[in-house]
């Protein structure tokens, strides 16, 4: 017989439909002093991990160049029978190459802007933010997930 853990873990499908469908993702890094520091961005998945773009001069920024270490959820519902989730605990990678920063800030955008074309204003604000911007791809060392929506089911 299954555990109620078992019963609500999502399948990789069921995870990886979440983090695509999902725009926002919670990540919490460690301060120097060792508390927690969370922030809400948006994300995307790039190229199979959670990967998101931010200012290099950040708090999260200075806390995963002095300790890579980092915790991400990506969370859904509203009403307990309706939460579904993901937390991943990994290690971030700290992309300066402006071709991927570019690439990961662009799908970051368009996610954001619910999809629809730039133009060229929001192509050449892209290209502006791609100068002074950083991103983060996170390489995961555990992750754990649920659907309470399983718990209704059969």
């Amino acid at each position: 017989m299954a555990s109620g853990r078992e019963k609500v873990r999502m399948s990789p499908d069921e995870v990886e439909q979440l983090l695509v469908s999902s725009s926002k993702v919670q990540v919490a890094t460690i301060n120097q002093d060792g508390s927690p520091h969370l922030t809400t961005l948006f994300h995307v998945v790039h190229q199979g991990r959670l990967a998101f773009w931010t200012y290099p001069s950040s708090q999260k920024v200075k806390n995963l160049e002095r300790d890579p270490r980092l915790s991400c959820l990506v969370e859904d519902g509203e009403q307990y029978f309706e939460l579904r989730g993901v937390s991943i605990q990994g290690t971030a990678r700290i992309v300066t190459d402006k071709a991927e920063v570019r690439e990961i800030g662009t799908a970051v955008a368009h996610r954001v802007a619910g999809g629809v074309d730039l133009g060229e204003a929001g192509r050449a604000e892209i290209e502006r933010q791609v100068a002074k911007r950083v991103a983060i791809v996170v390489t995961p060392r555990t992750t754990a997930s649920w659907d309470h929506r399983k718990m209704l089911a059969g």
